[in-house]
C-alpha cells in the first residue's frame, strides 16, 4: 500500500466519523423534542403503511441504536427499541423514513429493485475483493501475470461494491423524501417539527454520501496502480 491510500483511508475516515458523530447527535437532540400528535414511532409507522394500503408488513422492535431497517425478504420493518417505543421527532422521522423503503418495495421502485437484485452478487464482492486485491497487487510487484489478472479481479469486484454503495443513494434519498412529504402532508410533523425531521434524515443520508465517495476513491486508487504501468 502507498502512502496515496492511507491519505484516502485517513480523509474518508474523518469524515465518517464526522459525519457519524454529528447525526448520533442530531438524533439525541431530537428524541428529546415530543411529537405533538402523541404517536410513537410504532403507530407512525403503521399509520403511514395503513395510508398507503400496506398490509402485509409488519412492524417489530429491534435492539440497538440507529440498527432501524426494512427487510423486503420477510416483509417486516425493525425498529430500534427508542423508536419503536418512543413518541419524539426523531423516532417519527427514522420509522417514516424505514416506512418509505417499504412503500418503494411495494411500488417496485427501480432503484430498490435494481438495487435487491444486486445483493448476491455484491456480498461475494465485499467478502474476497479485499483478500483478491491484497494477493493481487503483491505478486503483481512482482511482475506476475498471474498477479495482473487477479488484480483486475479484484477491482471489477470492488467496482461492483461502488456501484451498489451509488445505487444506494437514490433509494435513501427517494424513501426520506416520501417520509418528509407524508409526515407533513398529515400534520404529523409541523414547523419547527418539520425542519427537525429534515435535518435528521439529510444527516443520515450523508453516511451514505460518504461511504460511496470513499468506496469510489480507493476503486480509482487501485485502478491507477494498473495506469501507471
Amino acid at each position: 500500500m502507498t502512502i496515496n491510500y492511507w491519505i484516502i483511508f485517513i480523509v474518508f475516515m474523518i469524515l465518517s466519523l464526522i459525519v457519524g458523530q454529528t447525526l448520533k447527535s442530531k438524533f439525541k437532540k431530537y428524541s428529546k423534542v415530543p411529537l405533538h400528535s402523541g404517536l410513537s414511532g410504532r403507530e407512525v409507522a403503521e399509520k403511514m403503511l395503513a395510508d398507503n394500503g400496506i398490509t402485509d408488513v409488519r412492524v417489530i422492535s429491534t435492539k440497538g441504536f440507529l440498527t432501524d431497517h426494512y427487510n423486503p425478504v420477510n416483509k417486516t420493518l425493525n425498529l430500534s427499541e427508542a423508536v419503536y417505543t418512543e413518541c419524539s421527532v426523531a423516532a417519527a422521522a427514522v420509522a417514516a423514513h424505514e416506512c418509505g423503503h417499504a412503500v418503494q418495495h411495494a411500488t417496485a421502485y427501480r432503484w430498490l429493485t435494481m438495487r435487491s437484485s444486486m445483493v448476491p452478487i455484491v456480498q461475494f464482492g465485499a467478502s474476497w475483493s479485499q483478500w483478491i486485491l491484497l494477493i493481487g497487487l503483491f505478486l503483481y510487484t512482482t511482475s506476475s501475470y498471474f498477479g495482473y489478472w487477479l488484480l483486475i479481479i479484484g477491482i471489477v469486484l470492488f467496482a461492483l461494491t461502488t456501484l451498489f454503495s451509488f445505487v444506494t443513494l437514490p433509494v435513501e434519498y427517494n424513501a426520506s423524501k416520501r417520509a418528509l412529504d407524508w409526515l407533513n402532508n398529515t400534520g404529523l410533523t409541523t414547523g419547527q417539527e418539520h425542519q427537525y425531521a429534515e435535518n435528521a434524515l439529510r444527516w443520515a443520508a450523508r453516511t451514505y454520501v460518504v461511504a460511496a465517495l470513499a468506496s469510489l476513491a480507493t476503486l480509482l486508487y487501485y485502478i491507477s496502480l494498473i495506469a501507471r504501468r
